[in-house]
């Protein structure tokens, strides 16, 4: 049987539809692809402005450019005759351009097309990886790519050399580590300090967890990058404008906002701090390789759909803490995700001094996490080596392989 090569070139398309998530997976991708295993890696983008923000040495105003080895293209309605690549990559079920779709069916050899989804630990997921969906008129056959956390689904993005470098920067006290905290604008915090970033959207149960903290006996910074939980933190601190260099203190609690950061430095954040809040997908993966406790806030989808996602996830990362760390982790995150997440614009008002959809568990749940934080470090490293075993980015390259095998054979 003739094996398949891998592929010389890929065309990755990224709908920018909102908070940075789909843009930070295709262009941690793209970059994995180029510079790890020599792709020519187009990355095709209708919103350069965000991508700007996670690679600063981007031009929002560029129709083509060259960024960190991927050539970088706005994707406009007016799309460009172009050569469609080898392997032709659909993030997130994003429709790609009709004549870039024709141009595929033209090749004497179809591209490999895949609709790489979004990240799920349900358990259907495994059945509907790498499944086909063949083009109702032209001779192109799509197929579904999942990321995941078993050995039966796509894995996770995970660059070569990111535990090298997480180990040295943990080792490194004197000059990385210490590098980090001034490039922030800190002095290193004490060894008694507990740092935590929170990176996370609007979050009814952000003031009970602020109030455990401002009244625990245990020091606590607090590092928010800019984002949409921003506003809300600062309301806390009776201050309606929060922004970038900003500190806050009351009781125990030290608030400092960071201003947006590029992804290369949030790993250092993440690296840098004892327990990480975060959001959506990207940031959620990353805080994995950290190898600290998490907690993830999903994003809310209509009838609570992300819950059976959020408990999904749960039951596997659980499996193997022991009964009491189990219940302190699902009893946090589901404070942290009671019902979905409510916006707010004023401080609390009805008779309780409460928003709608306020959690006053949160800051409950949070003296159980923290008390099981010794088995829970424990656990987020061996989590991290486990899953290191499954890389998207060289399931990615293995399928194109299969295909090319079945399509010769």
């Amino acid at each position: 049987m003739k094996r398949a090569s891998r592929p010389q070139t890929c065309d990755i398309f990224c709908n920018v539809i909102d908070n940075y998530g789909d843009i930070g997976v295709c262009w941690r991708l793209a970059r994995q692809l180029a510079n790890e295993h020599g792709l020519a890696v187009r990355l095709w983008v209708d919103d350069l402005g965000s991508l700007a923000k996670l690679c600063p040495g981007a031009d929002a105003t560029l129709q083509s450019q060259h960024r960190r080895g991927v050539e970088v293209c706005l994707w406009s309605k007016n799309f460009p005759e172009v050569q469609p690549a080898e392997l032709v990559i659909e993030a997130f079920a994003c429709k790609l351009p009709q004549g870039y779709i024709e141009a595929m069916a033209a090749q004497q050899q179809n591209p490999v097309w895949v609709n790489l989804e979004y990240l799920s630990a349900e358990d259907w997921v495994e059945g509907c990886h790498k499944l086909p969906s063949p083009h109702p008129s032209l001779t192109l056959t799509k197929y579904f790519f999942f990321p995941g956390f078993t050995p039966k689904t796509g894995g996770l993005l995970l660059e070569r050399d990111l535990f090298a470098r997480r180990d040295a920067f943990l080792s490194d006290t004197l000059q990385q580590q210490q590098a980090f905290w001034r490039s922030i604008g800190m002095a290193m915090p004490s060894a008694e300090t507990l740092k935590i970033s929170l990176f996370a959207y609007e979050n009814a149960a952000l003031e009970s967890l602020f109030d455990a903290w401002a009244n625990g006996t245990q020091p606590v910074l607090c590092l928010v990058p800019e984002g949409r939980i921003l506003p809300q933190a600062g309301l806390y601190f009776d201050d309606d404008a929060p922004r970038a260099g900003g500190t806050y203190t009351r009781g125990n609690l030290q608030v400092r906002v960071l201003p947006f950061i590029e992804q290369e430095r949030y790993d250092e954040l993440l690296w840098a701090c004892d327990v990480n809040f975060v959001r959506g997908e990207d940031s959620f993966v990353r805080a994995q390789w950290a190898g600290r406790p998490f907690i993830w806030q999903i994003y809310p989808q209509h009838d609570a759909v992300h819950l059976k996602k959020l408990q999904a996830f749960l039951m596997l990362y659980s499996e193997q803490l022991s009964r009491s760390a189990s219940q302190a982790v699902e009893g946090f995150w589901q404070a942290w995700n009671p019902d979905g997440t409510t916006s707010h614009s004023t401080k609390p008002s009805n008779d309780n001094g409460q928003v709608a959809g306020y959690s006053t568990g949160s800051g409950q749940a949070w003296l159980s996490f923290v008390a099981a934080r010794g088995e829970l470090d424990s656990h987020a490293q061996h989590w991290a080596r486990l899953q290191a075993e499954n890389n998207l980015a060289l399931n990615l390259l293995d399928f194109f392989q299969e295909i090319g095998t079945m399509r010769a054979n």
